[in-house]
């Protein structure tokens, strides 16, 4: 039996072609998609919602300048993102302390390679987890606020985004050796925040 292999087709890089065609809807299409998600990370990133929503609409401005200069070097989504990051670093100070070691957030849970030195648990499948869980994610993002500027940047990238590691040294202009360290700290000092409320 001969099994064809036919090319994935990226659906983004349809709109964009359509979008550098004029077409309208191809470009609400986009907006449709990513709005929400770009409006959470500017939230993120600058710690007002006022703010966020201006970088966003100053991102789709750029989206539309600069369509015809997207080469496709990366992914729709990441050259997408990355002009959110620079317009969101570009509307607040930088944090006198951002991406400093917390010292209220011990390093026992990571090795000197910044992995788990025993790895959390996975969810179980069961619905009152899945509900639980649910729950959690929902009051992580209402605690990332708390969080220096660049840790939230990598938490919101890596975690919530999906972005690969590669793909945020990039977007934020950082070392993988520090992006790591920003990762582990940021999720770190989630946790310590989740355990501080549990107690309370």
């Amino acid at each position: 039996m001969v099994v064809l292999a036919f090319p994935m087709v990226d659906a983004d890089a349809i709109l964009v072609e359509k979008m550098r065609a004029g077409d309208e809807a191809a470009f609400r299409e986009i907006v449709r998609r990513y709005q929400d998600r770009l409006l959470r990370l500017a939230e993120s990133t600058v710690g007002s919602r006022a703010v966020a929503q201006e970088v966003t609409q100053d991102t789709w401005l750029a989206v539309l300048r600069g369509v015809d200069r997207f080469e496709g070097r990366s992914t729709f989504k990441t050259w997408l993102f990355n002009i959110l990051m620079n317009r969101a670093r570009s509307a607040v100070h930088k944090e006198s302390r951002a991406g400093r070691p917390d010292e209220s957030v011990g390093d026992e849970r990571f090795d000197k390679n910044g992995a788990w030195v025993s790895p959390p648990e996975p969810w179980s499948d069961r619905v009152d987890d899945r509900i639980v869980a649910n729950d959690l994610a929902v009051r992580l993002r209402e605690l990332l606020p708390n969080l220096p500027e660049q840790q939230r940047a990598v938490i919101t990238l890596r975690d919530v985004e999906g972005l690969s590691s590669e793909e945020v040294v990039k977007m934020l202009g950082v070392t993988e050796g520090n992006q790591r360290v920003l990762l582990h700290r940021g999720r770190a000092r989630l946790r310590a925040l989740l355990n501080e409320e549990l107690v309370s």
